[in-house]
């Protein structure tokens, strides 16, 4: 489940990098997924297989959007997409 941080204050202590949030938030998605407990199978690994939740594959999508935003040269003007 997505994490909807509520202190602002505390956002901005936790982030270190661009897509932050989401990232945190498919890291954990894909740690508690069975793949990683029940398989033993790193994060990574997990990623590319096909059998993860739909909440994970959402997430990594969210993820790959907020990655490409950064190279989006329309950001200039409206803004990074930061989830």
């Amino acid at each position: 489940m997505p994490k909807y941080y509520e202190d602002i204050e505390e956002i901005s202590k936790k982030k270190k990098y661009a897509c932050q949030n989401v990232r945190d938030d498919l890291l954990e998605c894909l740690l508690k997924s069975d793949c990683c407990r029940k398989d033993k199978k790193t994060p990574r690994q997990c990623m590319n297989d096909e059998h993860i939740k739909d909440e994970c594959v959402r997430l990594r999508v969210a993820f790959f959007e907020c990655k490409r935003s950064m190279l989006d040269m329309r950001t200039r003007f409206r803004g990074r997409k930061d989830y």
